[in-house]
C-alpha cells in the first residue's frame, strides 16, 4: 500500500510539469518571440544596494532556488534555436 504524502504529492506535480515544459516543441514564431522576451536572459532578482558610493548589501541571484528553473531557461534555449535556425532572426536583440 502506497500512502501519498503532501510531500509526494507536491514531487510527483513538480516532476510531471517538468517533464511537460522539457517536451515543449517551438514551431511558431510569435511563440518563440514571446518566450525570448518574457524569459529573462539573466536573474532579475540579483542586485546590488549602494548608498553614496558604498555597498551596503548583496542580494544574490535567488532563481536558482526556483524548482523549473532549468526548465524555463531550456524552453528559452529552444526558442532562441527556432528563431535563428529555421526564422534567420538575430539573437543578440534577446540578450
Amino acid at each position: 500500500m502506497i500512502f501519498l504524502t503532501k510531500a509526494n504529492l507536491n514531487n510527483n506535480l513538480l516532476s510531471k510539469i517538468r517533464y511537460q515544459l522539457e517536451c515543449v516543441e517551438i514551431r511558431d514564431y510569435h511563440l518563440a518571440k514571446l518566450l525570448c522576451k518574457i524569459i529573462p536572459s539573466n536573474c532579475p532578482f540579483e542586485r546590488t544596494v549602494t548608498v553614496f558610493g558604498r555597498t551596503l548589501l548583496q542580494i544574490p541571484p535567488l532563481c536558482k532556488i526556483n524548482p523549473l528553473y532549468e526548465q524555463i531557461v531550456g524552453l528559452r534555449f529552444k526558442c532562441l534555436l527556432y528563431l535563428v535556425n529555421e526564422c534567420g532572426e538575430d539573437a543578440r536583440k534577446y540578450c
